[in-house]
């Protein structure tokens, strides 16, 4: 049930970007993550509301909202979102699903509404 849920958001989230604009998928990043702490994060789903951002990452049953780190550049007027995992998830019990975290536009310096992209590369979930 969960994994028709977060099947359904990613497609959603696709299917928005190739329409409105507002959040795009790519396959290399579009700004630079030089000197960027910890990893760049391959996430399997993003999505956003006019004032949140959601995204689906992998975990091995520790991933927590603190692993990770939301960078925003401005990039043509635009935020564009780098997700980075600034601590390993050492943990062995593999969610092949993921972990959703969220942050509120608030929380990343944005205005509600604001254009929003992803600079993170999109990896399906293992099954």
């Amino acid at each position: 049930m969960k994994r028709a849920v977060i099947g359904r958001m990613a497609l959603a989230a696709m299917t928005a970007a190739s329409l409105s604009g507002c959040a795009s998928l790519t396959a290399q990043p579009t700004v630079s993550t030089a000197g960027m702490p910890g990893e760049l994060e391959a996430i399997h789903a993003a999505a956003f509301t006019r004032d949140q951002a959601v995204f689906w990452v992998s975990s091995n049953g520790c991933t927590s909202k603190s692993d990770l780190i939301p960078i925003v550049s401005i990039q043509g007027g635009n935020a564009v979102i780098t997700l980075r995992r600034i601590d390993e998830d050492k943990c062995h019990q593999k969610l092949a699903e993921g972990v959703q975290v969220k942050w509120s536009f608030e929380e990343l310096g944005l205005q509600p509404g604001s254009p929003v992209s992803v600079n993170n590369p999109y990896q399906l979930p293992q099954t």
